[in-house]
């Protein structure tokens, strides 16, 4: 299917993850059986871009790895419908919504859990589109274990799995 990411990036080294996104964005939708082409735009910043942009979206002073910014209310697990989203007429896309990436804070997390940058921009990517399906992990259960298995299922598929 042909699914449009648009790229956009504040900061220098953003270049190596662009082919990448562009790979793991359209599994993530397959994965989740979402039938028809969606765009979701993403923004490669750095923790005080991130930082200022949670502080203006969500009133959080403090930097984040990614954001997630859902165009629908979706039902997680569930693929969504026509009925439920809008496709733009110029372009027959459905705009599923906006991911915010650190790749400051993607580095370093990447060098923390030991599988580097590449796994680590891949792991929030998909975070993110789970998001923008409906995903959540506000309880510490049920619904973040549904949103950690996809994740793992889904990084699996892509031959991404923890080191």
């Amino acid at each position: 299917m042909d699914h449009e990411i648009l790229m956009e990036t504040e900061v220098d080294g953003a270049q190596p993850y662009a082919g990448l996104l562009r790979r793991v964005i359209p599994a993530v939708l397959e994965a989740e059986g979402v039938p028809f082409p969606c765009e979701v735009d993403v923004l490669f910043t750095d923790d005080g871009g991130i930082r200022q942009i949670n502080l203006e979206q969500r009133g959080i002073d403090a930097p984040t790895d990614v954001l997630s910014f859902p165009m629908f209310q979706l039902t997680p697990g569930v693929p969504p419908t026509r009925d439920e989203v809008e496709a733009d007429p110029g372009t027959g896309l459905v705009p599923l919504g906006d991911m915010v990436i650190s790749l400051e804070r993607a580095r370093a997390q990447g060098e923390e859990y030991g599988h580097g940058p590449q796994r680590e921009v891949a792991y929030l990517a998909v975070h993110s589109v789970l998001h923008l399906l409906g995903y959540d992990h506000l309880d510490e259960g049920p619904m973040k274990a549904q949103m950690r298995a996809r994740e793992e299922a889904i990084l699996a598929r892509l031959g991404l799995e923890r080191a």
